[in-house]
């Protein structure tokens, strides 16, 4: 099958989250190469949003969730390849060493460090609102150098970041 280009990727974003503290994949391939994001993939032919969340927990960090709530949806849309669709998960875990990943390297964040690491600024906006306990549908825009332009809250029609 041929896919046209632009057309969005589904995938689920499964925040790991003990205490004020954060598991954050430092990833070491793209896409967001070399930043912090929470782990999470495509979601798989015949499986559901939290399936794939509890699969990509799994699969990436061994951990074990049987309680991930729904969060919100983040949409990407680009000139280039990279458009997604992210259903956001998010489970309360008990604090335990950062596993191995052959995505990366596991680590926990204090909240409080969030902006001092590298990360998608839609993420900022992500675990901003998790603090907040907002619900959220984020639809963030980008240039072709993958520079994030805007982005709206489109439940709320507030703009949360223009460049």
């Amino acid at each position: 099958m041929n896919i046209p280009e632009g057309i969005k990727k589904v995938a689920v974003l499964s925040v790991l989250k003990s205490g004020d503290q954060f598991l954050l994949l430092h990833r070491h391939r793209q896409p967001n190469k070399d930043m912090f994001t929470p782990v999470g993939g495509k979601i798989d032919p015949f499986e559901t949003p939290l399936q794939a969340a509890i699969r990509e927990t799994r699969e990436e960090t061994g951990i074990e969730v049987a309680d991930m709530r729904y969060c919100g949806v983040l949409v990407e849309t680009s000139p280039t390849p990279y458009n997604w669709i992210s259903i956001v998960f998010i489970a309360d875990i008990p604090y335990q060493e950062a596993p191995y990943c052959k995505e990366g390297t596991l680590q926990w964040i204090p909240q409080s460090q969030l902006k001092e690491i590298p990360t998608p600024v839609t993420d900022w906006h992500i675990y901003d609102y998790l603090r907040q306990g907002k619900k959220f549908h984020f639809d963030a825009h980008y240039d072709a150098d993958l520079n994030l332009l805007h982005m709206k809250d489109e439940w709320n029609d507030i703009i949360v970041f223009s460049k």
